[in-house]
């Protein structure tokens, strides 16, 4: 019932939408980057990152600091943000928010099963897994020798089991098919949280839908593009693709059969929204696309701000500070390794 939300969203919404409004008005603004690009040392960043509400976080770090340590503090109140929106949050907002942590969960999948694969200690792995992807049995998944063994050890029991029925093979884990699995699980997920975000109907439907079709374009792109030059056949890459977006179906035939950089931009040409984003790339190059990409997201997620009595508002909350995440793991990694001259190459910039 499209419209009648404003009548009841309050009732059960009201509280969280208010607060995570109010979180959204802490992100970082241009001055605040401006400042920070000034930095000459990580201390100079932790002394002007203590004026924002990242202060509390790294108020009692020690010197000298390290960029892992700005990142995992920024990703730590991120996590209690989360924990508490979820704790307050009652249905279908609570299942809402679980599904925007399941990319997480598939990206430490991907990560245990690589790392053992390469001999890595498990241990070690799992200090670099994402905290909002984390589940009891993640530290199991180190036995496991392909992907029937993953599901039937480990997966079975997560929210990721419906998305492992169509990668369940009794091949070997190897570079390529661990890849393949990443590709094939996202898929699932993002018709899961698309058919999901449609079954909740009115403004959370309608921005929702706009918000994932980007990102399964993205993927598409992605998909392509890394694609080039592999045995992966036509077939298998349109296989990866997600059955919805503005690229489906048409646009997906023509990327399966690209087989370059130029090929895959003539494609996206004929799309208005994503003409801007290759105008700003020259031919033959890649190298730009994800900052494209990911300025062109932050727009969109900035736009779901601006209506009412919708879920949308805590994905494009969680998206924004993620990006204001890698934005400071950037800007630290320039500074720490005396590179300031790129600063600007991978900053995304939001309010």
């Amino acid at each position: 019932m499209y419209g009648f939300e404003a009548l009841t969203f309050n009732i059960h919404g009201g509280y969280l939408e208010a607060i995570v409004r109010g979180h959204r008005s802490g992100l970082l603004t241009v001055a605040d980057y401006n400042n920070l690009c000034q930095c000459e040392t990580l201390d100079d960043i932790k002394m002007h990152l203590s004026a924002t509400e990242y202060g509390p976080y790294l108020q009692n770090e020690p010197s000298p600091l390290h960029t892992t340590t700005i990142v995992e503090k920024s990703t730590l109140k991120l996590v209690d943000e989360y924990k508490h929106m979820l704790c307050q949050a009652t249905e279908p907002l609570s299942t809402f928010l679980e599904y925007i942590t399941y990319g997480h969960m598939i990206d430490n999948v991907v990560l245990i099963v690589t790392g053992t694969l390469h001999e890595r200690d498990v241990q070690e792995l799992l200090e670099k897994c994402h905290p909002l992807g984390m589940f009891d049995s993640i530290a199991t998944l180190a036995v496991a020798q392909n992907m029937r063994e993953l599901y039937r050890l480990v997966l079975v029991d997560t929210p990721l089991a419906p998305y492992f029925s169509e990668c369940i093979t009794s091949e070997d884990l190897d570079d390529m098919n661990i890849e393949i699995m990443r590709n094939t699980l996202y898929k699932a997920y993002l018709e899961d949280f698309y058919k999901f975000c449609q079954k909740l109907g009115g403004a959370t439907a309608e921005i929702m839908s706009d918000l994932l079709a980007f990102e399964a374009d993205r993927r598409a792109v992605n998909i392509t593009i890394n694609s080039i030059g592999t045995e992966l056949t036509r077939d298998d890459r349109r296989r990866l693709y997600s059955n919805f977006g503005l690229l489906y179906p048409y646009g997906h035939e023509e990327l399966a059969v690209c087989e370059d950089i130029d090929q895959v931009r003539a494609v996206m040409e004929k799309y208005p929204p994503y003409q801007s984003i290759f105008a700003k790339m020259s031919y033959g190059e890649s190298q730009m696309l994800d900052k494209a990409f990911y300025e062109e997201e932050v727009k969109r997620l900035c736009l779901a701000f601006e209506q009412q009595f919708h879920f949308a508002v805590f994905f494009a909350y969680m998206r924004l500070r993620e990006q204001e995440i890698r934005n400071l793991m950037w800007i630290s990694e320039c500074v720490a390794q005396n590179q300031r001259s790129r600063i600007h190459d991978s900053v995304v910039y939001m309010f």
